[in-house]
């Protein structure tokens, strides 16, 4: 940590002083009146947020990490064998270190990079640096809001807003993976001796909860309709404002509720009930401003489901539309439509990097359903006839967000002409066991590959992923249908009801639940899942599998539920069949087969020192009170 506090001090300085400075080079090349003052720089609306600014540049956009990038570390997906420098395949194997550019990481991992770049290079941005620096910056700020003199009341806020809201943010998204750590609220001197101890997560989480709450009192919830905000009309949408400061302060209440953060803190691996109705108060008021007309934000309709993550034809516009409520920034030419859309296909599909990524079978069979709402059978070799799941027809009658997901065998994949008849078999997916999809190097080891961020026609022949066809892949950290879940969720284990609803939001945990599914056109949560909370809960946890498959959210799910060390959360499977009977092109859901079977690919064996990364060697040498994580 300070490796990053005491050499970003000076240069945050340097741009708090030297706006208009685009480079040192250009700087040393300026006569000396062209300095401006700390007073200048700070005066007023439009130069402090230009000071602003960088912070949005230090969230990392961890679609873009990488030529290939790896974002998903739960059980839900398998890269390929080419893939084995990438952070999912050595959490696979238990080496958490990985996550450190010094550990193996290199800057394929969007926790950590060399340096704390806020330039316009997403392929080096990491959390680890660019949250002290961000942290530091936004303190900078705070101790010089007195300097801001030629300004408005509305524009004193929205400084202060977004410096509080980053200021929480950087630390809530490291304590999630890391625990408690110091809260930094003041600028720390750079030439004296570091002493903060290191918090609770409960501790932290209170700081972080503050700076939030006061955010959300100070922000608007639509920047274009505010005078500061006109001057940049139409361009507002990623400006941190209330309902981004509700989200994480709700997020934040929750996660600090959830079983493992709970247990650090108080020793107790259940949920901390007083912090689940914080939570829900603030999802509560969050989701009421959102039905109540008074936000810019609503759920996406179905046929718009992958405009949450992606967008063709529209001029590079950001993915997200109107439900997407926190994402990273991005640039034109993003890079996403030639290099991130290819990573879901075999290499001889895409003419992209070799490192490919899948989602395992056990994933999809453990949490895809059936559109009548219930789940399959354990044994997916057997059929269900309550469900309805054949076995022999696996495809047929699944829930919707199945078919928006997730490619499986007979997918046609290939719209357009294939020039060389010999690889006209490629038109369709071939994911049996032995089928071209499934090539040893770069194919599915499990039998499914995914659609859900990059289209279909993003392959060799009918190149969506062409500088013409605009495909712009940007995966939001958080959507409004991840409110509605987390609003379940801190009811039902805040209330301990399945009938229980915030105090300023009618919707019971079941109803936010059957919200989700409705858009979905899924039948609502079935008789059989109502009984009780413990009967309500696994289901709850699948519906939030489902509907946010693959946007990062799996592995710190896992782990605030303490569930990540145990089985089958352990285990990735593929899924083998052969084909049978005639091939049916024009619906695959119809293809027959055979001889099904689910094999371990592999097994995690991780221990309980796995439900926290270990803290970098460098900073945790700095003093004694900033001590490792407990087993490494």
């Amino acid at each position: 940590m300070n490796r990053y506090i005491k050499p970003l001090m000076r240069g945050s300085i340097w741009i708090a002083m030297l706006l208009i400075v685009s480079s040192c080079e250009d700087y040393l090349e300026r006569a000396p009146e062209s300095i401006i003052s700390e007073e200048q720089a700070f005066q007023n609306f439009t130069n402090f947020q230009g000071y602003v600014e960088e912070l949005y540049h230090c969230v990392p956009n961890f679609t873009l990490s990488g030529y290939t990038s790896s974002w998903n570390w739960g059980e839900d997906e398998i890269e390929s064998t080419a893939g084995t420098f990438h952070l999912s395949y050595n959490i696979d194997r238990g080496n958490f270190w990985a996550w450190q550019v010094e550990n193996g990481a290199g800057n394929n991992g969007w926790l950590d990079a060399n340096g704390a770049n806020t330039d316009r290079d997403h392929k080096n941005k990491g959390l680890w640096p660019l949250a002290w620096y961000g942290i530091r910056k936004a303190n900078m700020g705070l101790e010089n809001l007195s300097l801001m003199t030629d300004a408005t009341q509305e524009e004193r806020q929205l400084i202060e807003g977004q410096l509080l809201f980053f200021r929480a943010w950087f630390h809530f998204s490291l304590i999630q993976y890391f625990g408690g750590l110091p809260y930094v609220d003041q600028v720390l001197p750079s030439d004296e001796q570091l002493t903060l101890p290191r918090l609770s997560y409960h501790e932290c989480a209170d700081r972080i909860a503050q700076d939030l709450q006061k955010a959300a009192d100070l922000l608007p919830i639509d920047w274009d309709d505010t005078t500061a905000g006109r001057r940049t009309l139409g361009k507002n949408q990623l400006r941190i404002n209330k309902i981004m400061a509700l989200g994480y302060l709700g997020k934040n209440y929750l996660w600090a509720g959830s079983p493992l953060m709970n247990s650090v803190s108080t020793g107790s691996q259940t949920y901390h009930a007083e912090y689940c109705k914080q939570a829900a108060d603030v999802f509560g008021e969050l989701l009421q401003l959102v039905e109540s007309g008074e936000t810019q934000y609503a759920l996406l309709p179905f046929d718009k489901y992958n405009d949450n993550f992606y967008t063709m034809g529209q001029n590079w516009a950001l993915a997200g539309g109107t439900e997407a409520i926190f994402r990273s920034t991005y640039y034109v030419a993003n890079d996403t439509h030639w290099r991130i859309s290819k990573q879901y296909k075999p290499t001889f599909m895409d003419q992209g990097d070799p490192t490919n990524f899948y989602p395992t079978a056990n994933y999809v069979h453990d949490n895809f359903g059936m559109a009548n709402g219930l789940p399959l059978p354990d044994d997916v070799t057997q059929a269900d006839p309550a469900s309805g799941y054949d076995p022999n027809y696996p495809w047929k009658g699944r829930d919707p967000r199945f078919y928006k997901t997730i490619v499986y065998d007979g997918v046609k994949v290939v719209q357009g002409a294939i020039p060389d008849a010999n690889q006209e078999v490629n038109r369709y997916a071939n994911l049996y066991t032995g089928g071209s999809y499934r090539e040893v190097v770069t194919g599915s080891l499990s039998g499914y590959a995914s659609r859900k961020f990059s289209p279909l026609s993003a392959n060799e022949y009918d190149r969506a992923y062409d500088w013409g066809s605009a495909l712009h892949i940007n995966v939001p950290y958080m959507r409004l249908a991840d409110v509605y879940l987390m609003y379940a969720e801190a009811t039902l284990m805040g209330y301990n009801s399945l009938g229980a609803s915030s105090s300023n939001f009618s919707k019971t945990p079941v109803e936010a639940v059957n919200t989700i599914r409705e858009r979905a056109g899924m039948a609502l949560v079935q008789d059989r899942f109502l009984g009780s909370v413990s009967d309500f809960l696994p289901e709850l946890r699948r519906e939030r599998a489902v509907e946010l498959a693959f946007e990062r959210h799996r592995f710190n799910d896992l782990r605030r539920w303490m569930l990540l060390t145990e089985e089958p959360y352990t285990i990735k499977t593929s899924f083998e069949f052969d084909r049978a009977g005639e091939f049916n092109t024009d619906d695959p859901t119809e293809n027959r087969i055979v001889n099904m079977r689910e094999e371990v690919i592999i097994e995690r064996n991780f221990t309980s020192k796995h439900y926290w990364l270990p803290l970098k060697l460098a900073d945790v040498s700095l003093y004694p009170e900033l001590y490792q994580n407990p087993g490494w």
